[in-house]
């Protein structure tokens, strides 16, 4: 609580599009807060940077239900008066079109402190994403942004959109889509010449994105023969004539592209912002549940006696989360590791360790068992005892190469894997058939849980999607279960199967599997 004895409130601008577009500031206050309220523009994915909070949807959107503002603006006031640390999240900045300066407000009167955090507004951020600059020395040297939707107790009319029409370079429209048609008119009428570029971008910043170019007289039947609704931003100006050399985010090789980590969202994180920073679209659907390992006296011996051994080794950030549990469980702390080295595969599970503020000393960079064995020969000698944490159904090359070479290995379950069910099942089955592109494969347990949900036509709906495998050892997994794999990473890492999507996606000879 604050001196006064209330919380405190912080007006949030998500920004345009993708999650990573949010200011620093904006992110560590999401980290921070103890409830969020969020609106229908801003990226779900935010979400994910806020799992402590009470997350609470006040989302508005044309012709649905929606929570009223004055109810919005009531809760805030609650939650502050209960001592809670609010973020309201809006699409944008919090203060364009977006009603916070009415919340500000409110916030005052009622004698809550707040901060206002800005982001990026829509028609900058979408206008970017497109590739058209709002203003250019040649062609334009002002921009206006203006709302489309009707002023509560006022009817639409055209005379400000007339007076508008030539009064500036560039001209932004928000939440114009219902009248569009109506608005482009006018505008001409104002004396704007019916040649003028104009576009429609939908779902700027998005993977989703949808744009599209004319003139100011055929725009709204372009959009509507296209399909696009809202939520879409409407430049008119000659500035708009600039995407033809300056898109940048619609021609990247995977833009748009629809694909599957078959992993929960928590755990596919990183993963995720990597397939979004390409352009496509992270559809994260787990294929594997994960469960307590069947002998859990056994593993809270191992970590009893975790400071015995040379190394202890993690192949999984799974492992080290299940590890980390007992360690609590159990009242311990980090010292239980002793003089123990760490080693891992992947940056992934060395950045599970720093929930107990360890740092690996061994990180192998690819996201196979032989990586990890070749850099562990290399780091031991004959004699050193090493015990491996991982799930129960593993590959053993891992423990056989190094016990060929001398080394001691203890294999303790940390965790079991098992098939997905209910919900989550048809989630996954739903996804393959309808929902993706491509299917990012980056293990051989993940292939066969994949196979496994799918059943006996695995093989023939796996045909109509693009499949990724991250090397060849899951490779070799999907083609004994009759799998085809499109793409397989020359460097076994998600990044280096992104890539090599990306060089497959841009090769003359690729050709989209049918849906």
């Amino acid at each position: 609580m604050t001196e006064r004895g209330f919380g405190k409130v912080w007006l949030v601008g998500a920004g345009p599009g993708e999650p990573d577009l949010i200011t620093v500031r904006g992110q560590e206050l999401l980290a921070e807060a103890e409830v969020v309220l969020f609106d229908a523009l801003s990226h779900p994915g935010l979400l994910e940077s806020c799992p402590q909070a009470e997350q609470i949807d006040v989302g508005k959107k044309y012709g649905e239900r929606a929570t009223p503002q004055a109810d919005i603006t009531e809760l805030l006031i609650r939650l502050a008066r209960a001592g809670k640390r609010v973020v309201r999240l809006k699409g944008g900045d919090p203060l364009v079109f977006a009603r916070g300066s009415e919340e500000a407000i409110a916030l005052h009167e009622a004698g809550i402190p707040f901060d206002i955090v800005p982001g990026i507004t829509s028609p900058i951020g979408a206008a970017a994403f497109a590739g058209i600059s709002l203003t250019h020395r040649d062609l334009s040297s002002s921009v206006t942004f203006i709302t489309g939707s009707d002023q509560a107790g006022k009817e639409w009319s055209p005379e400000a959109w007339q007076k508008l029409a030539t009064a500036t370079g560039t001209i932004c429209i928000l939440m114009g889509m219902r009248r569009l048609d109506e608005i482009t008119r006018a505008i001409i009428q104002g004396g704007r010449a019916r040649t003028t570029p104009a576009a429609v971008v939908m779902w700027g910043g998005r993977p989703e994105q949808r744009t599209i170019v004319g003139t100011l007289d055929d725009i709204a039947e372009l959009a509507q023969a296209a399909g696009l609704s809202s939520p879409s931003i409407v430049i008119v100006g000659e500035v708009v004539a600039l995407r033809k050399t300056m898109s940048w985010y619609e021609t990247k090789p995977l833009f748009g592209q629809r694909i599957l980590v078959a992993r929960p969202e928590r755990q596919a994180a990183r993963t995720c912002a990597s397939i979004r920073r390409r352009g496509a679209q992270a559809i994260a659907v787990p294929a594997l549940s994960i469960g307590p390992p069947p002998e859990p006296q056994r593993l809270r011996q191992a970590v009893l006696a975790l400071g015995s051994y040379d190394w202890v080794v993690f192949t999984s950030a799974n492992g080290v989360e299940a590890t980390i549990a007992v360690i609590r469980e159990l009242g311990k702390d980090p010292r239980l590791f002793g003089s123990a080295r760490l080693a891992v595969i992947g940056e992934k599970t060395a950045r599970a360790l720093q929930a107990l503020s360890l740092v690996a000393d061994l990180v192998a960079p690819e996201y196979v068992a032989e990586s990890l064995a070749e850099r562990l020969l290399e780091s031991t000698k004959a004699g050193d005892r090493l015990l491996l944490l991982r799930a129960r159904q593993a590959r053993e090359v891992l423990p056989d190469t190094l016990r060929a070479a001398g080394r001691g290995v203890d294999v303790v379950p940390a965790y079991e894997t098992g098939a997905v069910t209910g919900q989550d099942l048809e989630s996954l089955r739903r996804a393959v058939r309808d929902d993706v592109d491509v299917v990012l494969l980056t293990s051989s347990s993940m292939a066969l849980a994949v196979a496994s949900a799918l059943g006996a036509s695995a093989a023939a709906e796996l045909a109509g999607v693009t499949v990724v495998s991250i090397g060849p050892v899951t490779s070799a997994t999907c083609l004994e279960l009759g799998i085809r794999v499109d793409v397989e990473a020359k460097v076994h890492t998600v990044d280096g199967a992104l890539d090599a999507l990306e060089d497959y996606m841009s090769s003359s000879e690729h050709q989209s599997p049918a849906k």
